[in-house]
């Protein structure tokens, strides 16, 4: 059990699932959208992140084995909706390992000019997916050593931008609480559906099970623990933000650099550029852990090619991680940050849904079950989570519904051609 993720390092692994580059840009168009007021939208998101997290802690409690959204889909509602939610959930999670590569050279080519050469760019986004596909392929051992050491590196210039913006603020730059002085409706969901981008990340925990110390016990307490941390440093540097800027935040491009260039000048600025990019290399890495689990845990329950599921001799899914790397190569090298981060939200919510109903069928299916963790208030927070996700995806725009709900459609003659190889094959599912 030594080679397994303790409680602690789950944190850790949540915390830079959770924590990327977005943070870093993300309060100025907040504070556009709804000025000082914006502060209200982290404590929104934070509250309907935490319904969702509970609904996954409860039904992590349950398994023990790898999936995560995609068991409890498959377990609650049946094969083919549990292949939609693996499906949405894999691209997804591939898209998003391209799109950290792609911001990766964005924000070194902000400080030497050269990585925005193509070349440059090409070099850079190879050597990055390569090498954390070899990492991954080393071990568990090594990519927890890896994570730990870059999660810890990025948390350094937030909190120092907490502990020492929170001395520069003026109280003046906290009015009027929305912009020109009134509340324009429709703002709200607009917001809400924008800043939840910043929480997504945390359901990536529960996909890779087996290779966490005590899953059903550990797993929903890291996942409290892990929103707690980010949700705390969200509303804190959203606060800072605003106190320091003012409305100069809501027409900058970088700003956290802003601001700690107006407090220490150049060093600030660039200590946070910085950070910036220690954050995406560890998104990244947490991102190229998560990611091949996902396919190989379908493969083993019989939705995907057997040979998906390979396992190296150090027990890792190389077969699912090298198409993940074939995938995301090009996908980085081709896309932009911020085609890809506009349906991102919309997509997670394929997975979300299903997950907050889960809860309430196994409490039916499985009354008798052991929980090590269960959801308190009966059905009262899972409902309230549904409502609110709901309410949030009637304010997304038809291009997000479309494209962030689209690969639900795509999965679908997958599904049926895999099932019909199977029959043919002889192969049917171990449940």
């Amino acid at each position: 059990m030594k080679n397994k993720f303790s409680l602690f390092s789950i944190v850790i692994l949540g915390v830079n699932a959770i924590i990327g580059s977005g943070i870093f840009l993300l309060p100025n168009q907040a504070m556009k959208i709804m000025g000082p007021a914006s502060i209200g939208i982290f404590v929104f998101d934070m509250l309907l992140v935490i319904s969702i997290a509970l609904c996954y802690a409860e039904d992590s409690s349950l398994f023990k084995e790898d999936g995560g959204p995609y068991l409890y889909a498959q377990k609650a509602f049946g094969d083919f909706v549990g292949y939609e939610v693996g499906f949405i959930v894999w691209a997804i999670s591939i898209i998003a390992w391209a799109t950290m590569a792609a911001g990766l050279t964005t924000a070194l080519g902000a400080l030497f000019p050269i990585f925005n050469q193509p070349l440059w760019r090409g070099i850079t986004i190879t050597v990055l997916l390569v090498g954390l596909t070899a990492v991954n392929l080393m071990g568990i051992q090594v990519t927890k050593w890896l994570n730990n050491i870059v999660t810890v590196a990025k948390l350094i210039p937030l909190i120092l931008f907490i502990a020492i913006g929170i001395f520069f603020m003026k109280g003046s730059n906290f009015t009027p609480v929305f912009p020109h002085g009134s509340y324009v409706a429709g703002s709200f969901g607009a917001a809400a559906i924008l800043m939840f981008y910043a929480f997504t990340g945390f359901e990536a925990l529960v996909i890779d099970a087996q290779d966490m110390e005590h899953p059903q016990k550990n797993l929903p307490k890291a996942i409290i623990f892990a929103l707690g941390i980010v949700a705390a440093l969200y509303i804190l540097i959203q606060i800072v933000s605003i106190g320091v800027l003012g409305p100069h935040l809501a027409s900058s491009q970088a700003p956290m650099q802003d601001a700690m260039n107006q407090i220490i000048g150049p060093i600030g600025k660039y200590a946070i550029a910085v950070g910036t990019i220690i954050s995406i290399l560890g998104i990244a890495t947490a991102q190229s852990f998560f990611l091949p689990r996902i396919g190989a845990s379908m493969a083993q329950n019989g939705v995907m090619p057997k040979v998906v599921g390979r396992r190296n001799r150090r027990g890792i899914p190389y077969v699912a991680m090298i198409i993940s790397l074939v995938i995301a190569l090009p996908l980085s090298l081709t896309g932009t940050f911020t085609t890809l981060a506009a349906i991102s939200v919309v997509s997670r919510f394929a997975q979300y849904v299903p997950t907050i109903l889960a809860v309430l069928v196994f409490r039916k299916k499985m009354p008798n079950q052991p929980r090590t963790f269960k959801i308190p208030f009966g059905p009262v927070i899972p409902i309230f989570a549904i409502i609110v996700s709901v309410w949030l995806l009637s304010h997304a725009t038809v291009y997000q519904l479309i494209f962030g709900l689209g690969g639900l459609v795509i999965a679908v003659p997958f599904y049926f051609v895999g099932k019909a190889i199977q029959k043919r094959g002889g192969i049917t599912n171990d449940k």
